[in-house]
C-alpha cells in the first residue's frame, strides 16, 4: 500500500532507527524523547489484522515481540512495560513496546495519553543513555532465538 507509513523501508532519523530486519518483520527504535526505549516490531508487508497471518507467522511475530520486551526490561530497567497493537491509525501489523516508568509524561495513561506530569531531564538524559544499548542487545537476542 503505496500510503501506509509502515510499509517503506526507509526511515528519517526523527523517525527512529532500524534495528534488525528479517524476511517477515523488522524492529524499529522509535525516536520519541519523552519514551527513550520505544520500540516497535513491524510486519513487513501489509497486513491490516493479526489472523490475516498463519500459525507460524503469528508465533514468530510474537516471539519477536516477547524478545523485545524481555531486553528492554533487562537494558531499560522500567516500572512496566507497554505492549500494544492498535493499527487504528496504521491498519499494518505493528507492536508497541514501551519502557514505562512512574515519572514518564503520560503515566499512568497511555503513551498516547495527554501529558500528566513532566520527566526530570536528568532522568530522560539517563534513559536515552540506557536506550543507546538495546540495538546490539536486541540483535544480539535475536540472534539467538534460532
Amino acid at each position: 500500500m503505496s500510503n501506509c507509513v509502515l510499509c517503506k523501508d526507509e526511515l528519517k532519523p526523527e523517525e527512529g532507527q532500524l534495528i534488525w530486519r528479517g524476511d517477515d518483520c523488522r524492529v524499529i527504535l522509535v525516536n520519541d524523547p519523552d519514551l527513550p526505549g520505544f520500540c516497535r516490531v513491524i510486519w513487513n508487508r501489509h497486513i491490516a489484522e493479526m489472523t490475516d497471518l498463519t500459525y507460524g507467522e503469528r508465533e514468530h511475530l510474537m516471539a519477536l515481540v516477547f524478545v523485545v520486551e524481555e531486553v528492554v526490561r533487562h537494558v531499560m530497567h522500567p516500572d512496566k512495560v507497554n505492549i500494544a497493537a492498535l493499527g487504528n491509525m496504521v491498519p499494518h501489523i505493528h507492536w508497541h513496546v514501551i519502557p514505562r516508568y512512574k515519572d514518564d509524561a503520560f503515566f499512568p495513561g497511555s503513551a498516547w495519553s495527554v501529558r500528566t506530569q513532566e520527566t526530570t531531564k536528568s532522568s530522560l538524559e539517563a534513559r536515552s543513555a540506557l536506550a543507546k544499548q538495546l540495538p546490539a542487545a536486541i540483535r544480539s537476542a535475536i540472534s539467538q532465538m534460532h
